[in-house]
């Protein structure tokens, strides 16, 4: 995909055509823009992830299991350079505040999906309490971009593979202060 191999600002129609192997008037026929184009990719993108990380977001049960699987799509989004797609989005729309609302409604199901994913992660916990429904979501997505602009840039994802790691250390106590799904009646169909 050219937005991934040459970024926004390199995503001109002609080397999108050129990629897809076609002539570069059927861009503006089927998408009326390149930024049309750019957001209806960003569109197929995330909905292919946000797909596939709803069906694994059913195993999370724990705040240790929640860690597990951020830790899983940190590394399948910088494998696959999916990510990036959002991130040269981003980018482009600093200088097109048109673009950047549409890029920000697109963020919108990220942030319903970490919602959905923190909930479920803490869930009977007591650390629940402490858990901000409302704006952890906000910090995740934030936190999950910034570590992969960061990664990126730095040519490195080291950094960001350590946090993930320690979060993991520290997991054993957060389940520790989690009542088990037994103890919370999850378990229990009478």
């Amino acid at each position: 995909m050219t937005l991934k191999s040459r970024g926004f600002h390199g995503a001109s129609a002609r080397a999108i055509a050129n990629e897809a192997g076609v002539n570069q008037a059927l861009v503006f026929y089927h998408f009326g823009s390149v930024a049309e184009l750019l957001l209806a990719a960003l569109d197929e993108v995330s909905a292919r992830r946000l797909e596939r990380y709803s069906a694994a977001m059913e195993a999370i049960e724990s705040p240790a299991s929640l860690i597990t699987l951020a830790a899983e799509i940190f590394r399948e989004d910088m494998d696959n350079g999916d990510i990036a797609v959002l991130a040269e989005m981003i980018a482009g729309s600093s200088s097109n505040p048109e673009l950047g609302f549409e890029v920000a409604k697109r963020i919108a199901p990220w942030k319903d999906f970490a919602r959905a994913a923190i909930e479920a992660g803490f869930a009977g916990s007591a650390l629940a309490a402490l858990v901000s429904v409302s704006e952890a979501p906000q910090a995740a997505v934030a936190l999950y971009l910034g570590l992969e602009m960061l990664s990126h840039l730095e040519g490195d994802r080291s950094a960001a593979t350590s946090l993930f790691e320690q979060l993991a250390r520290l997991a054993p106590l957060f389940d520790a202060i989690s009542p088990s799904a037994h103890a919370t009646g999850k378990g229990d169909t009478r």
